[in-house]
Parts: C-alpha cells; sequence; structure tokens
C-alpha cells in the first residue's frame, strides 16, 4: 500500500475509534455510576414512565458505539499489526503469515467468549467464575506470545482487542436482549425477570472493570518503557488489577453521590 494512503487510513480509523469509544465508554459509565443509582429513587409510576423513554436512547449510543468500536479497532489492527507485520517480534515478522494469525486471534476471540459465556452461566459464584476468565485470558495472551511470537507492542494491543471483543459481544449478546425485555416489562407496568435483571447487571459491571485497563491497552502503543521491557507481562497484570481496583473505587464513589 502507497505509505501516504497507509498514513491516511490509519489516521481516519483511529480518530472513529477514539470517537466511537468515547461514546460507547461514557455510557457504560452513566449506566454503571449515574442510573443504576437514579433508578432506585423512582416510585413505580414514574419509572414506568422514565424508563422506557430513557434507555431506549441511550442504549441505541451504547451499542452503537460499542459496535463502531469494535469495527474500527478491528480494521486499525488489521492495517497495522497484520498489513504491516508488525504483529510479530524480530526475525517473525518475515517467517509468520499475519493473515493465518488474524484468522487465528479471531476464532480465538470468538471460541473465547462462547466459553466466557458458558462460565459466567454455569458457574454461580461470581467470583470464581471471574477468576476462571482471567485465567483463560492469561493463557490466551501467552499463547500469543510464545506460539505466535507476538511482540511486547502487539501483545499489549491484542490484551486490549481480548478485552473489547469480550465487552463489545456483552453489550450485543446479553445486555441488549435482556434490557429490550426489561424495558417492555416496565412499560406494561410488570415486574421484570429477576435473571435477565442479574445478567445484564452482571455483564455491565464486567464491562465496567474491563474498560479501565482497556483503555491503558489503546495508549500503551506510545511507551515501549512498559511494553518493551523484560518485565512487560508483570506490568500489564499489575495494570489490569489497578484497573479493576481503581474501578471498584468508583462503584463505591459512585453510591455516595446524591441529587441536590
Amino acid at each position: 500500500m502507497n505509505p501516504e494512503m497507509n498514513t491516511w487510513m490509519q489516521l481516519l480509523l483511529r480518530w472513529a475509534h477514539v470517537v466511537a469509544g468515547i461514546i460507547w465508554i461514557g455510557q457504560l459509565y452513566f449506566f454503571n455510576w449515574v442510573n443504576a443509582h437514579f433508578m432506585k429513587t423512582l416510585d413505580g409510576p414514574t419509572k414506568k414512565i422514565v424508563f422506557p423513554e430513557l434507555m431506549p436512547r441511550a442504549l441505541y449510543w451504547f451499542r452503537w458505539g460499542a459496535a463502531w468500536t469494535w469495527i474500527t479497532g478491528l480494521l486499525l489492527g488489521g492495517l497495522i499489526y497484520y498489513h504491516g507485520r508488525e504483529a510479530f517480534d524480530g526475525d517473525y515478522r518475515q517467517t509468520s503469515n499475519p493473515w493465518l494469525w488474524l484468522a487465528i486471534v479471531l476464532i480465538t476471540m470468538a471460541i473465547g467468549f462462547v466459553i466466557y459465556n458458558a462460565i459466567m452461566k454455569a458457574v454461580t459464584n461470581v467470583v470464581v467464575a471471574s477468576a476462571i476468565s482471567l485465567v483463560l485470558f492469561a493463557a490466551v495472551y501467552l499463547f500469543l506470545e510464545h506460539i505466535g511470537h507476538f511482540g511486547g507492542r502487539s501483545l499489549y494491543i491484542h490484551a486490549g482487542m481480548i478485552l473489547g471483543t469480550v465487552m463489545a459481544l456483552n453489550v450485543w449478546m446479553v445486555i441488549w436482549p435482556a434490557q429490550r425485555k426489561i424495558i417492555a416489562a416496565i412499560k406494561e407496568g410488570t415486574a421484570p425477570d429477576a435473571a435477565l435483571v442479574a445478567s445484564a447487571g452482571l455483564r455491565s459491571r464486567h464491562n465496567t472493570f474491563m474498560s479501565v485497563p482497556l483503555i491503558f491497552t489503546m495508549i500503551s502503543n506510545h511507551y515501549p518503557t512498559m511494553y518493551g521491557q523484560t518485565y512487560r507481562d508483570i506490568c500489564l497484570a499489575a495494570v489490569i488489577a489497578a484497573g479493576f481496583v481503581v474501578v471498584r473505587l468508583l462503584y463505591g464513589k459512585s453510591a455516595k453521590v446524591t441529587g441536590f
């Protein structure tokens, strides 16, 4: 590809990716740290009016923000890391088949979500289920590192791609279908299915916890002091842990914020 065209495409895709990401993650934080507490203050008749009017509008931007964040991210990643062979470390840039590895990554992420989804449905203890999912995430990361010979910069970005894919699929495969039924029930004046409410709420919280590490991976390509060092894997694990702690603190803060 013409280098100038490549640069322009990267610029436009990155711009679109960031804008779509702001729309998506902004709505995610609104749902978890503002709307969840606000809705608890409403009585039944008021909620019957507010909820069906507010949620479809907010969920529209939420789900399409997720979709376009994922699409532009995939296109940008394909352009830089596969077309440009930046995914691989050292000599493997010339010997590895980039398009084969892109297919492997996409299939792995799809299968990974199916497994993650099954775990979250089968294991009743949320902490245990989440821990199993994190172990599987680490296994995929190590697979890309040691079998795929992905470089440090690429590993960080692909960690973000994995998190972003799980988050986007949570939106489209779990949260949005559940919310449609919840909205319909409230609009009719009936109690929504408690299992649907719990499932949508859990995946939304998972997405919130994953979002802070995800944002770090999006900007990590500017910082070789992180991805280029010997302890890069430990550094990324520390970032993920720190991100989870920050989100937990923000959840606590959100519960204390009140209206005037």
